[in-house]
C-alpha cells in the first residue's frame, strides 16, 4: 500500500498539470477500451455472480453485482459524459483586490490522491476512476472480494486508455488482492491518501468512519422517504411510490419508508396494492392494516431500517409538519421527496427537510450523479463539510488562494 501511495502521489503531480484535453482524451479512450473488452468483462462478471449466488448473497446484492451488455454500455457512455463536462481545475471561484493593491483569487485545485473502498458494484471502478482523473486526482481503488474479477477486467481496460493518452498508468490503481488487511492499510495511509470514499454496506462505512486516519467522504445509511401530501395528484403518487421503491431496491436512493398524510388516506389502497402486486413486503401503521390482508404490522425498528430489498414501511403522519418531524427523527439526511400539487407545502418541505437531496413530485431513485448531469458519481455524501449529495468533479476538488502583488510588504 505504501508503494501504491507513492506511485499515486507521483501520478497526481502529473495530473494536476495535465491539460483538460488530455484528461478528456484519456477518459474517452478508457470508455472505448471498456466497450472493446465487453466479452472479457462479462465473463469475469459471470464468475463473480456465480460465486455470489453460491455464497448466498441476497438478490439485492446480486443485482448490484451483475453486469449486462446494457450496463457496460451505460458505463462507457457515462465515462464519455464525464469527459465532456467542464473541467473544474483552475476555475477562479472568486477574485478581488484589497486597498493595498494585492490581487486575490480563490482557485480550484485537485484533492490529490483519493482512496475508494467499495462493495458489490463493479461499475464503481470505471465511474470513480474517470471522475478522479478528470478532476486531476490519482486514485487507489479497493473493490469488494465478491466483484474482484469484474473490477480487474474493467480496470485493465481503463489503464489501456489512460496510457494511450499519455498519462501515467498509476493514475488509477486497483488493489489486486481481496485481503481485508489492505483495507486497514488504506485507513491508516495518512500522508499517502488525502481522502477516503467508502461505498458499500453499513458495516463497511461505519468501520471506515471509525478507524480512518484520513478524512472520509461518505454516507452511512440511505433511509429515504416519500411523503404523500393531502394535495397529491393520485396518478403521480402511485407512479412515484412504486418507482421509488421497486425500480431498484438495492440502491441507496431506494425509498425505505412511505409517509402518507392522514388527510390523504383515500389514496392509500391503490398505492399499497401497486407495491404488493409488484412483490413488495409492506409493513404498515395500525390504521392501514385493514386495507389488504397481505399487509403486516410495522414495528418501531422498521422506521430506522434500510432494507435495500423489496420491503417497505408505511407510516401515517399529520400533514407536512408531521412528515418533516418523522424524517428528522428517523431519516439519514440522504434523499427525501414530497408528492403534492400545493406549491407552498412543497416549498416548506424542500426548505425544512435537512437532507442532501430533496425532491418535489419525483422519485427518490433520481439520487444519482448521472441523473444530475454529472456523468457519474463517486458517492453520495450526507455530511455537511466539503461536498454534499452526489459527489462528482467539483466535489473532488478543493481550492487554494493565489495572491499577486507588486512589492507590497506588511506594515509593522
Amino acid at each position: 500500500m505504501a508503494d501504491m501511495g507513492r506511485a499515486a502521489r507521483a501520478a497526481a503531480r502529473v495530473l494536476a498539470a495535465a491539460p483538460t484535453a488530455q484528461k478528456a482524451d484519456a477518459v474517452r479512450r478508457a470508455a472505448g477500451h471498456i466497450r472493446a473488452a465487453k466479452a472479457d468483462i462479462l465473463a469475469a462478471n459471470a464468475a463473480d455472480v456465480a460465486d455470489g449466488v453460491a455464497n448466498g448473497l441476497t438478490p439485492a446484492l446480486i443485482d448490484r453485482l451483475t453486469l449486462t451488455p446494457a450496463r457496460i454500455e451505460a458505463m462507457a457512455a457515462g465515462l464519455e459524459t464525464v469527459a465532456g463536462l467542464p473541467d473544474p481545475v483552475g476555475e477562479i471561484i472568486k477574485q478581488w483586490r484589497q486597498p493595498n493593491g494585492l490581487d486575490f483569487q480563490r482557485v480550484r485545485v485537485p484533492l490529490g490522491v483519493i482512496g475508494i473502498i467499495y462493495e458489490s458494484r463493479p461499475n464503481v471502478t470505471a465511474d470513480a476512476g474517470a471522475l478522479c482523473l478528470m478532476a486531476g486526482n490519482a486514485c487507489i481503488l479497493r473493490g469488494g472480494s465478491e466483484a474482484l474479477r469484474s473490477a480487474r477486467a474493467i480496470h485493465a481496460a481503463m489503464v489501456q486508455g489512460i496510457v494511450a493518452a499519455g498519462l501515467p498508468a498509476n493514475t488509477v490503481q486497483l488493489v489486486q488482492s481481496a485481503d481485508r488487511a489492505l483495507v486497514g492499510a488504506m485507513l491508516a495511509a495518512e500522508g499517502l491518501i488525502d481522502i477516503l470514499v467508502p461505498r458499500g454496506g453499513k458495516g463497511l462505512v461505519a468501520r471506515v468512519q471509525q478507524e480512518a486516519r484520513v478524512p472520509v467522504l461518505a454516507h452511512l445509511d440511505g433511509l429515504c422517504h416519500v411523503y404523500i401530501d393531502a394535495a397529491a395528484d393520485p396518478v403521480k403518487a402511485r407512479a412515484i411510490a412504486l418507482n421509488a421503491k421497486m425500480r431498484r431496491t438495492g440502491i441507496c436512493g431506494a425509498m425505505e419508508t412511505l409517509l402518507i398524510d392522514r388527510a390523504a388516506l383515500a389514496l392509500a389502497p391503490a398505492i399499497l396494492a401497486d407495491l404488493l402486486d409488484a412483490g413488495c413486503a409492506v409493513r404498515v401503521a395500525p390504521e392501514l392494516l385493514g386495507l389488504d390482508p397481505r399487509l403486516t404490522p410495522a414495528t418501531p425498528e422498521d422506521w430506522d431500517s434500510e432494507y435495500l430489498d423489496a420491503i417497505l414501511s408505511v407510516a401515517v403522519v399529520a400533514g407536512v409538519e408531521g412528515a418533516m418531524a418523522h424524517i428528522a427523527a428517523h431519516g439519514s439526511h440522504h434523499t427525501d421527496s414530497i408528492v403534492t400539487e400545493n406549491k407552498a407545502t412543497a416549498e416548506a418541505f424542500l426548505a425544512g427537510v435537512d437532507s442532501a437531496i430533496v425532491l418535489h413530485n419525483a422519485s427518490t431513485q433520481f439520487a444519482d450523479g448521472g441523473e444530475f448531469g454529472f456523468g457519474a458519481e463517486i458517492g453520495i455524501s450526507t455530511g455537511r463539510l466539503h461536498a454534499r449529495g452526489p459527489v462528482a468533479l467539483e466535489g473532488l476538488t478543493t481550492y487554494k488562494y493565489v495572491v499577486r502583488g507588486n512589492g507590497q510588504v506588511r506594515p509593522s
